[in-house]
């Protein structure tokens, strides 16, 4: 196989040149013109049967080029690559340069290989070693997170809610007896000391079991983010 590997200085892409042999055509389009005909009706003929020379004289040869050169391209690109001894890192694009009956057919791939890695000097390098201080405190808090991070909910039954338990509530604010919009959820879990809900809201639910309702009466911060809500004292009821 006659192959050409042009590199674009200063990259790491080049062009490749790569021919598929003469006998190797005539083997790709034995296989394709027996594939296609299968398919193939002529009047005349019963279908899958028609001979090579009515096939070529009712469509040409060339109707088999892209079938063969569908089945002929991967090894021939393979070799074609191995050959030029480069290291492709992606899909190449190909190109037809020439497909002449009789004659191997040109193709041309724009390939990008692995970088060529020039090492510097790295033997004998000095490296300064940092002390590092790890704090009792520091193993504390790094214990508790990983708790926290793994721990299970666990159901607790006929047993009254207490700061850091998480309960799942269904609520409905009220202000002067009418509802808002935002104050009503479903199905909602709830950490009791997070800080998640309006200041005094959690403090409420705590002492209280599951099926219990219970009014929650609290007052929106003045600086709370609704400006019609903020400094209102609401009523949610609230069922655990």
């Amino acid at each position: 196989m006659s192959i050409k590997w042009e590199k674009k200085d200063g990259t790491n892409e080049g062009k490749l040149t790569f021919e598929i042999a003469p006998e190797k055509i005539k083997e790709g389009l034995n296989s394709a013109f027996n594939r296609v005909k299968k398919s193939l009706n002529v009047p005349g003929f019963r279908k899958g049967k028609v001979p090579r020379q009515i096939f070529n004289e009712m469509y040409g040869e060339e109707a088999l080029y892209q079938e063969a050169l569908n089945d002929l391209l991967p090894e021939a690109y393979s070799n074609a690559v191995k050959e030029a001894d480069i290291n492709p890192v992606d899909q190449p694009q190909i190109d037809v340069e020439s497909m002449e009956s009789d004659a191997a057919w040109v193709l041309t791939a724009k390939v990008t290989v692995e970088p060529e890695v020039e090492l510097g000097q790295y033997k004998d390098l000095e490296v300064t070693k940092h002390p590092t201080r790890v704090l009792k405190a520091d193993i504390e808090n790094e214990l508790n997170r990983l708790q926290q991070q793994e721990a299970e909910l666990v159901l607790k039954e006929d047993e009254p809610a207490e700061q850091g338990d998480t309960v799942v509530i269904d609520f409905e604010g009220k202000i002067d007896g009418e509802a808002f919009d935002g104050g009503k959820g479903e199905n909602h879990s709830l950490e009791l000391g997070s800080g998640q809900f309006i200041p005094g809201f959690e403090d409420q639910l705590v002492g209280h079991k599951a099926g219990e309702e219970v009014a929650v009466t609290v007052t929106f911060p003045e600086d709370y983010q609704a400006k019609d809500l903020a400094g209102k004292e609401a009523v949610f009821d609230t069922k655990i």
